[in-house]
């Protein structure tokens, strides 16, 4: 596991995916210290809250990058777990010691699972970070009404980077299983990328309404829960169910064709 650690995170593909969420925060707090003002209700939710409170960029950029930029990054981890080592030629060698086929399969997943959580807690801390360098903070004010001080704001800031790990861990079960079918792993990632812009289109259907509560990006911006006093959990509950259903699937799929694939051809 330690070495799978080391291997993802020293990779230079890795650390610019990080790099490049890192920007998405700064990119937003430089736009509204240059812009004179942001009109209320434009652009994406709490914008016009930044000039005010600098932990609001955090919360801003964790919004903005939940469509497209944290699935591209675990699209890109996932899909490279298992294609990734057979495209190198070094997944029969990994396979030659000891530890099999399962627990190779478990350290790849728990790498992706690794990142998940490395990638909004990048955008938190970036977001923190760059606020608190541009604009005052102080106490936030929730979107109860109520107000909270920063210590706790930042708090708040933890469990949305976590809600947000949790809600793209079903997405990096089925990158890993997309990663077990194919040797080029540009394949698995687009694929796995492609699934996460699919799934949200469909969940904007008001004709497929019945759909909605199965797909695995349905809870995905409910962490505005978390932003509430006191927390409501009811979405986080249902996030991580569902999730685990996702997990749960794919990683049987993951593994009924891991176990049985032909890894000398």
């Amino acid at each position: 596991m330690a070495s799978e650690l080391k291997t993802l995170f020293r990779r230079r593909r890795t650390a610019a995916m990080l790099l490049a969420l890192a920007a998405i925060p700064v990119l937003i707090a430089v736009a509204v210290r240059l812009s004179s003002s942001v009109p209320p209700g434009r652009g994406p939710a709490f914008l016009d809250r930044i000039s005010q409170n600098g932990l609001f960029v955090a919360v801003t950029a964790m919004l903005v990058s939940v469509p497209l930029f944290l699935p591209l990054t675990i699209g890109v981890v996932a899909g490279d777990t298992i294609a990734g080592e057979a495209s190198l030629g070094t997944l029969r060698y990994l396979l030659v010691a000891p530890a099999g086929r399962v627990r190779l399969l478990l350290v790849k997943y728990a790498g992706a699972l690794a990142f998940c959580l490395a990638a909004p807690v990048t955008v938190a801390l970036a977001g923190a970070a760059i606020g608190a360098s541009l604009f005052p903070v102080g106490p936030v004010t929730l979107l109860s009404g109520d107000v909270v001080q920063p210590p706790e704001a930042a708090l708040r800031l933890v469990l949305i980077a976590a809600y947000l790990a949790v809600s793209l861990a079903g997405l990096s079960a089925i990158g890993l299983f997309l990663s077990t079918l194919t040797v080029v792993p540009v394949g698995a990632m687009a694929a796995t990328v492609v699934l996460s812009v699919v799934s949200q289109v469909l969940d904007q259907l008001p004709q497929l309404e019945w759909l909605h509560p199965w797909l695995f990006t349905h809870y995905w911006f409910g962490f505005a829960d978390v932003l509430r006093q006191p927390v409501l959990w009811d979405s986080f509950a249902s996030n991580a169910l569902l999730q685990a259903g996702y997990i749960a699937v794919f990683g049987a799929l993951a593994y009924g064709r891991f176990v049985t694939k032909d890894v000398l051809s």
